[in-house]
Formats: structure tokens, sequence, C-alpha cells
């Protein structure tokens, strides 16, 4: 069967399954109507934001020549740091190549040996995985259930941390955060909030979710973030307590041994950060289209959750199905996601749909048309 056969029978398991997954390379000029990206407030091709990152590649170079710790940081790496914190209300914030390392980086250096994780059933891979390699135990529990967080807190002794995702990519439901937050302070143990969907759309002026909780700046909260949302870049960021942030530099794995975010991406993040600071109405706006969105869907007959942020997700009838169906509205001119096991939880496929800022009422009208005449 030779080193890799086993990847033939895997294939051949996930082709049965409706499961294979390929890639789709995009031309720059699509003529798609946009449903599938998570450019929520229409930033990533924004001349400002296009600008900041030309400029910062001209300044900086094209990459940022090695590790935060060695060469990587850049002043511009500081400049969006104190922006970043500033924006969202809390004391620092840790730049990362990724919003994927920055979760395994909170996770991980913020539950040794001898802790307790309790994760949330719906978070993202990126927590599951920070999960899996932190020292400490991990806990699972009920989706959005603060009171499973409670008696998962209730079995240990030791340190301990619930983790949770703000708002949740699968189907866009937000975590009843200060729920979780006074649970957590009842037993001593911190939260970390991955608030990767949040930022930019939810709080006042896009501030994100714990701001708009109440939680920005307090000392028992970590909250992560990606710029390759709503902020229209790449990378990610840490934010919370001065001591959190101190500690991650010299714990967090993500950030001492990999290379630090490229210039021009932390470039395009500050730039959509101070466009955001100056137009703040881009954040209601994603959240009137998503409503928007989603009472279409459901006039038009299907079934769709109602969002607390930017996703709106539509149920399918199968995995092969919802492949189909996001197949078909392409053919149709318009671009929407598929989610399908093992990516949703509860096993249910669905196409996900984004709400952006910058979409227009016959564009959402061409949208609903186009997935209801596809359906399968």
């Amino acid at each position: 069967m030779g080193a890799f056969g086993w990847i033939d029978e895997q294939a051949e398991a996930r082709r049965r399954a409706g499961l294979v997954r390929v890639l789709r390379p995009r031309p720059a000029d699509s003529t798609l109507l946009d449903l599938a990206s998570n450019d929520y407030l229409g930033l990533a091709r924004h001349p400002e934001v296009t600008e900041g990152a030309a400029r910062a590649a001209r300044t900086w170079g094209g990459g940022s020549t090695g590790s935060r710790l060695v060469t990587g940081t850049t002043e511009l790496h500081g400049e969006l740091e104190r922006e970043l914190a500033d924006f969202c209300g809390v004391e620092a914030a840790l730049v990362f190549s990724s919003g994927y390392a920055a979760n395994l980086a909170a996770v991980t250096a913020l539950a040794p040996h001898g802790s307790l994780i309790v994760s949330d059933a719906g978070n993202h891979a990126s927590l599951i995985d920070g999960c899996r390699l932190a020292r400490g135990t991990t806990q699972v529990v009920a989706h959005a259930d603060p009171d499973a967080v409670r008696k998962a807190l209730g079995t240990h002794d030791g340190p301990a941390v619930a983790v949770s995702d703000a708002v949740f990519s699968v189907d866009g439901d937000a975590a009843p955060l200060a729920e979780l937050a006074a649970v957590c302070r009842e037993r001593g143990a911190g939260l970390v909030v991955d608030d990767a969907h949040g930022l930019g759309v939810l709080g006042h002026g896009g501030r994100g979710t714990p701001y708009a909780a109440g939680l920005a700046g307090a000392d028992d909260v970590v909250v992560t973030v990606t710029l390759s949302k709503s902020l229209g870049g790449q990378g990610g960021a840490v934010l919370g307590p001065a001591r959190v942030i101190g500690h991650l530099v010299n714990a967090a794995r993500t950030f001492i041994f990999d290379t630090g975010l490229a210039p021009a991406a932390a470039g395009a993040a500050l730039a959509s950060l101070r466009l955001l600071r100056r137009e703040p109405e881009r954040a209601a706006r994603a959240r009137a289209v998503a409503g928007e969105l989603y009472d279409r869907l459901t006039a038009a007959g299907l079934t769709a959750v109602r969002p607390d942020a930017a996703v709106v997700s539509v149920r399918a009838p199968s995995p092969e199905g919802a492949v189909r169906w996001a197949a078909e509205c392409r053919a149709a001119g318009v671009a929407v996601g598929c989610f399908r096991p093992p990516s949703v939880p509860d096993g249910i496929s669905r196409l996900r749909l984004t709400a952006r800022a910058d979409l227009s009422g016959e564009q959402l009208e061409r949208a609903v048309r186009v997935i209801g005449e596809t359906r399968p």
C-alpha cells in the first residue's frame, strides 16, 4: 500500500460522504456577488486600506524578516497594538501573524499544567486546537450555557479559564458574555473570548462584543481578534491586561517562534482601524444588512438563523445538498459559504452568508432570489 496509502482510503471515504473540499482560486475582478467572504465592513479593497498596505511595504519591506523577539517587531507593529488597545478599551494588545496563532497563544499560555479549561462545544477550531495543545485539562460543555460552565468550574480547585467564541462562526449567534464573566468571577476563573466575528460589527462603533457586554478593560478577561475580517487585512491580536500581554511575550510559542506579521498586513489593519474610527456607522450598517438578509430569506420560506452579528446561516438538507446548492448559487452569480461536517459541531450542513456593510438592497434581493430558486 505504500507509506501514504491510507490517504487514498480517507479520500474515498470523504468522496462517499460528500465531504471533499477543493481550492477554487478567484480572479481579482470576479463578477460574483460576494456573500461568502468575512469582509464585513467592505474594507479589503478600500483605497485607504490598500494604500496603507502599499505604504507599509514600501517603508518596511515585503516581510518582517524574523520573529517578533528578534527583528520582526517594527514601529508599525507597536503603533497598531497601541491603537487596537485604545479602540477596544483594554490595557494592551499583542499582534500575531494570524487569528489562529493568537487563539493558540492565548489558550496555551493561560492554561498551564494543573489548570482547567472549560470550552464551549461550538468553539472555533483554533480554540479547540489551543485546548488540545495546552497542558491543562479540558472540559467541553454545552453550547452557550453559563450553568454548564459553573458546574464544570465547580469540579476544580486550581487555576481555571473558560474559553468561548463571542460570536459563533457557524450560526452567527452571540455568547452570553456577561453571564459567563459573572460565573467565572464566582469561581475566580479567567475568561478568554474570541471576538473574530464581533470586532467591527458589535459594540459602540464596532469596538467588539466584550465592549458591548461591559467587559472591556476587565482584569480577568482576555480577548482575541482577527485582522482578516472586519478590518479587511490579515493577522490577529490578543487584547487584555498588560500583565497578560507581557506573559504572552515570554510564554506563547506562536509568538516567540513565529515570523512577525508582514508590514503590509499591519499597515492595512491600521488604516482600516482609523477609517472605522471616522466612520463608526459602518458597524451599524453591517448589522442592519444582516437583519434585512434574514428577513428576506425567511419571507422566501427558507430556514435561517436570526443573526446576532453579520453571519446568517441557512439550513441545508445534507452535505451533498449543501455542496450542490452552493455550486448552483455560484453558477447563477452569487458566492455563498458552505459549511458541512466536521466544520459544524451539530452535524447540520448549512449555507453560510455574510452581510457586508456595502451591500445594497438590490444586491440582497438578487441574492435571496438566487438562493430561493436553487434550493434543493
